[in-house]
């Protein structure tokens, strides 16, 4: 996989998941989607990365985003790329803000 290339986790009846999905599309950001609600293994990995069981999260450049959040999807798109062992320490994440 490709670091340039954003990873969605979703499911198909999450609005967020929608929208996050929408705006990379409509800003021609490349990702790969996966269905964590019908992909077990999926889901273990986006809880592993995010330590967080909602949708949508986003890794990009090695960041993780959860939630719809465009201006921190922005900032992780623009910045360079983290390594994996300190991508635990770039989780964007606010409990109030879904």
């Amino acid at each position: 996989m490709s670091e340039d290339k954003v990873i969605v986790y979703s499911t198909s009846t999450c609005p967020f998941c929608d929208m996050a999905k929408t705006y990379l599309r409509e800003n021609n950001i490349e990702y790969v989607d996966y269905d964590v609600a019908a992909d077990r293994s999926k889901a273990k990995e986006m809880i592993i990365k995010s330590g967080q069981k909602g949708v949508p999260v986003l890794e990009i450049k090695g960041r993780i985003v959860v939630g719809f959040r465009p201006e921190e999807i922005q900032k992780a798109l623009n910045s360079a790329p983290v390594s994996r062992d300190s991508a635990i320490n770039n989780v964007i994440f606010d409990p109030f803000d879904q």
